[in-house]
């Protein structure tokens, strides 16, 4: 059982997020809603905080207002076994968003993601220095990952990022 669930704070945004993850990510599951009351005025019948679980982890989505902002400094990270997973996340969650370096993006609420293919990972922990610096090398040029192309540097072949 997870012991720690990271909470989100979303700017009275929460119902469009909680339908954005919902899409992006097939197995999301919506648990509990609390919503205000009327004690708070004009947020009397909107979610006050939501449950959601996203491919195993929870979380809890909080409608805290304009306060607050999220940063890169807490990201989380997709982990994907094929090129196509890679795609389809990046291409989701950057609608509306922003690309970055090295498989980091922002989605449209600006909260940040990682998605990362486990073959990257792989070859990182190469014991062969040489493979792995040039996966190293090539993958700090990228935007979205390219596994076929990390492959390729994997290899020792030539390639244009």
């Amino acid at each position: 059982m997870q012991k720690i669930t990271p909470c989100l704070w979303f700017d009275n945004n929460i119902e469009e997020a909680i339908e954005f993850y919902q899409s992006v990510f097939k197995d999301a599951k919506l648990g509990k809603v609390v919503r205000y009351n009327d004690a708070v005025p004009g947020m009397g019948g909107k979610i006050l905080t939501a449950s959601m679980e996203i491919m195993g982890q929870s979380f809890t989505f909080l409608n805290g207002g304009p306060r607050y902002k999220f940063t890169e400094a807490v990201s989380f990270v997709i982990p994907c076994e094929l090129q196509e997973e890679v795609d389809y996340y990046w291409g989701q969650l950057t609608e509306g968003g922003e690309e970055s370096m090295c498989g980091w993006l922002k989605d449209k609420f600006g909260l940040s993601w990682q998605v990362v293919p486990n073959g990257l990972i792989r070859m990182l922990q190469d014991s062969d220095a040489q493979r792995s610096a040039r996966v190293m090398q090539a993958m700090l040029k990228m935007r979205k990952i390219d596994l076929p192309l990390l492959e390729a540097a994997y290899k020792g072949e030539e390639i244009v990022v």
